[in-house]
């Protein structure tokens, strides 16, 4: 793009690769540049905690307000109810209300670690859709805001579209959602003034819809903007690792393995995701990202301690890098390695070393760990496992046993007192 960008927002994302689409970027520019711009991004409450595919849109909330403006996070307590579509083969399983609100419960601890909330100009809010959606009269709906959809056009929307032509189903409570999510930008334009919605590029439609509808209820003038879907440069879609996703959540994935992900980055990626993820000028991203041969490690465990630091803290970033240095320099256990307590009944006469391999998360089957251990891939205190008959006493296990799959996965097993 020629557009020199006023703002510095809008800066921020060309130069360091957020931006994939946006409705009018001279506009918006022009908005961003004469005051405080309000702009959300929805999350469904699918899981427990947002995994690593989530983090660009995090960061974009928090570019957002180091730059002057007021990120709205929006927490789908009402559309997880009925599920995104976008680019799916099949339908989301639906979720109960109790499910739902445990969800954002658990969602909500992340964003602290990147955006503040409070009642500032510039301080994020943090809302949830259901406050709006979940008292919604269907026929009053259906009047005053189902009119203003065309169903060719939401027809013609590449996610609704590639079901389609795949001639996978597309149920009518599937359809809705993006009304619903078209609904939700008119709200939050007419309740906080919100004048941006950013996601991902899956999200264009949606976004697109939202701001027609606001247009056409209020006469209003409102933005989209979208970030690329991220893969890595092996093809693989970002946020997924050989133990499944890697989420931003300590419980269900710990710093050092979190550490660990980035810090296990292809050099491929490295300079994209040190101007993603982390928030070192671009003159230093590009430099580390040139180097080369085992130069380009040091940048790597740079990535990992950036990244680390922005969500878990500096302490836990330091503990992390001392672990792997312990692990793989040393052959140390480390003291952050994922860890796995087994009881003295779950033992007995003695537990099998395939047991201990599922069960600490390293294989996800039987299957894997034999496979992974007659590919000499599997180690017990560093020492290669070439049975997998092995049977591991009380005795064993009390004294505490690293496992490792690979080079660079490793999880200690205790005895429970």
């Amino acid at each position: 793009m020629n557009y020199k960008p006023k703002s510095d927002f809008m800066e921020v994302m060309l130069s360091r690769g957020f931006l994939a689409d946006c409705t009018d970027f001279q506009s918006l520019d022009e908005a961003l540049s004469s005051g405080i711009v309000p702009g959300y991004i929805g999350f469904d409450a699918t899981a427990e905690s947002l995994h690593v595919g989530s983090l660009i849109q995090i960061m974009m909330l928090r570019w957002l307000q180091k730059t002057g403006h007021k990120p709205i996070v929006l927490m789908g307590g009402g559309t997880t109810k009925v599920g995104d579509p976008s680019f799916r083969a099949d339908e989301r399983p639906l979720l109960g209300p109790e499910q739902i609100d445990s969800n954002i419960a658990g969602i909500k601890q992340v964003f602290d670690s990147y955006i503040s909330f409070g009642n500032g100009e510039t301080d994020a809010l943090l809302l949830n859709n259901a406050e709006w959606l979940d008292g919604l009269n269907y026929l009053d709906f259906l009047r005053d805001i189902g009119r203003h959809f065309s169903v060719n056009r939401m027809l013609s929307f590449e996610s609704v579209k590639s079901r389609i032509d795949r001639e996978q189903s597309l149920s009518f409570l599937e359809f809705n959602y993006m009304i619903l999510q078209a609904y939700d930008f008119l709200e939050l334009n007419r309740r906080y003034g919100c004048l941006l919605q950013m996601g991902g590029s899956d999200q264009w439609g949606n976004i697109v819809n939202g701001i027609d509808l606001t247009r056409r209820v209020l006469d209003h003038e409102i933005y989209g903007l979208t970030s690329p879907l991220l893969t890595t440069s092996d093809g693989k879609k970002m946020g997924k690792s050989q133990d499944g996703a890697v989420w931003l959540n300590a419980s269900m994935k710990s710093p050092y393995e979190f550490w660990q992900f980035w810090r296990n980055t292809s050099d491929a990626d490295t300079e994209r995701f040190l101007k993603l993820y982390t928030e070192l000028p671009i003159e230093e991203c590009n430099r580390l990202g040139s180097l080369e041969g085992a130069e380009i490690n040091e940048a790597k465990i740079i990535l990992a301690n950036e990244v680390t630091t922005l969500l878990h803290g500096a302490d836990a970033a330091h503990a992390a890098m001392k672990t792997a240095k312990e692990v793989f320099e040393k052959g140390g256990v480390g003291e952050e390695l994922p860890t796995f307590t087994l009881a003295a009944n779950d033992v007995g006469d003695g537990v099998s070393i395939v047991q201990l391999l599922v069960k600490s998360g390293l294989a996800s089957s039987g299957k894997e760990a034999k496979r992974l251990i007659a590919d000499n891939g599997a180690r017990l205190n560093d020492e290669l496992i070439s049975n997998a008959a092995m049977l591991l006493t009380v005795d064993q296990i009390r004294s505490s046993l690293k496992l490792s799959a690979g080079k660079k996965r490793h999880a200690v097993v205790f005895l429970a007192d």
